[in-house]
């Protein structure tokens, strides 16, 4: 008898990989871009770092904006409107000589992540997943965005040594606009019970804020979103001026990494490799375990890794070493947050809601970066905000503990007289 099992690669979830991996590449390559740019204006570093945390703040406010306008107008036209914003955000930020020209147009650089990223896509591929299938589609969608990591940064750092960061910039906007090529492959059925069809956005968005579970979910996010933005800006930058020399006679400068800077782009490539193989894992074990469980584990680990690499020194190897551990646990929090979203919740208003939680990742993103810069201007080192990131990560490890994983209609059911 032929198996009825659902297949697990579908178009929509090649489409959405795709969208996401080209958008994650250029958003992760931004850390790069922030001495070049430091330098030829000679800005404090606390001005690229507000530019970037204005893109991760309008990335949050744009996320639960997407995710209504995708379910009102469709998933693949929010998809393009958000590579406009993206793409427009680019031309104009490469044209930028002021601090505040360049903070101003990040904002439509937020928007178009916000458009392409992870609100509108993970709840397309979510939707037309099956249910055996679902936690692990929403892994591999969130890997995609790992792998664009992978060569997002060092491909900026190998633009730069024969273009100016603002040529760089206008090479991204058409790779974003380019990837656009395959949202015809991106139809998805609406898979939804018929309580979630009875409910409106309105009377969902009122359960769900009732919902203290919904609440935890959305303070527990934010410690994620302050950590990888940091870090993403911030770690290029680390590693170039904290880390110890390369050795000439060494592996890494046998592999072409002969400097720091080099290094520090390969650092964020690493942490995105690790995250593949991390995310995916994280979506088997969100398919076996209660998905609060395996978060708050993941939370515990970043702290962990986070106070041995700040405590010991910083070397080549520690710096190679850190960005594996914490690729592994990387987007981990991603599948598993969305996934606790769809199933308390429900699939059919799931981008709108997960798109909510989402914005305190980003207001946690927001800190993490504008207070990186800051705290690296008064001090002349990122030390005070590595430690400001355990607390926020180890708080979000134990407000995770006490969330309820049961479809929210079953436990108003259950309450009912």
């Amino acid at each position: 008898m032929p198996s009825t099992r659902a297949p697990l690669i579908t178009p929509v979830l090649i489409a959405g990989c795709a969208v996401i991996l080209v958008g994650f590449a250029i958003r992760a390559s931004f850390g790069v871009f922030q001495i070049p740019i430091a330098t030829e204006f000679n800005w404090p570093r606390a001005e690229f770092s507000m530019a970037i945390a204005i893109q991760n703040l309008f990335w949050g406010i744009g996320q639960p904006i997407f995710g209504a306008l995708a379910e009102r107008i469709g998933d693949r036209k929010a998809i393009i409107i958000g590579a406009i914003f993206y793409a427009a955000g680019l031309v104009l930020s490469s044209f930028s000589v002021t601090p505040e020209a360049h903070q101003f147009f990040e904002m439509l650089v937020g928007f178009g992540i916000a458009g392409t990223g992870f609100g509108v896509i993970l709840a397309v591929v979510g939707r037309a997943a099956s249910n055996e299938n679902r936690s692990m589609s929403l892994a591999i969608a969130t890997a995609a965005g790992s792998a664009g990591q992978v060569f997002g940064a060092p491909l900026a750092e190998w633009l730069l040594n024969f273009m100016v960061w603002q040529q760089v910039f206008v090479v991204f906007a058409a790779a974003i606009l380019a990837v656009l090529l395959v949202l015809p492959m991106m139809r998805s059925p609406q898979l939804a019970s018929k309580a979630e069809l009875e409910d409106s956005l309105g009377q969902i968005l009122v359960k769900a804020f009732k919902d203290p579970s919904y609440t935890l979910i959305f303070l527990g996010f934010f410690s994620c979103g302050y950590q990888l933005a940091f870090i993403t800006a911030h770690f290029p930058a680390l590693v170039t001026e904290m880390c110890g020399a390369i050795d000439p006679t060494g592996l890494l400068a046998n592999l072409g990494i002969t400097s720091t800077s080099a290094l520090g782009a390969i650092s964020i490539s690493l942490i995105g490799a690790a995250n593949i193989a991390g995310t995916l894992y994280a979506g088997y074990l969100g398919n076996r375990f209660q998905k609060k469980y395996i978060l708050t584990g993941v939370y515990v680990l970043r702290a962990i890794a986070a106070i041995l690499f700040i405590m010991l020194p910083i070397t080549p190897a520690s710096v190679l070493v850190f960005s594996l551990v914490m690729g592994a646990l990387w987007l981990a929090t991603v599948p598993l947050t969305s996934g606790l979203v769809a199933h308390i919740y429900g699939l059919k208003y799931m981008g709108t809601l997960y798109g909510i939680v989402f914005f305190s990742h980003q207001l946690g993103a927001f800190l993490g970066v504008w207070l990186g810069g800051r705290l690296y201007d008064i001090y002349g080192d990122y030390t005070a905000v590595w430690w400001v990131g355990i607390a926020v990560g180890i708080f979000s490890a134990v407000i995770h503990l006490p969330i309820k994983e049961v479809p929210l209609g079953k436990r108003i059911a259950k309450a009912r007289p």
